[in-house]
């Protein structure tokens, strides 16, 4: 969805730019706050 490494999604994670729940070893994002994150990043070229 966000067409990023992992890693890239590790980083906003551990920066609290990406809200996430950790359930055991792994991180669970909601829909609502992938999309709240790439509609405020958002920009129109041109």
């Amino acid at each position: 969805m966000l067409r990023v490494s992992k890693m890239t999604v590790y980083r906003l994670i551990n920066s609290h730019e990406l809200p996430s729940v950790r359930i055991g070893k792994s991180f669970r994002l909601r829909e609502d706050d992938v999309d709240r994150y790439l509609a405020e990043r958002y920009t129109e070229a041109g």
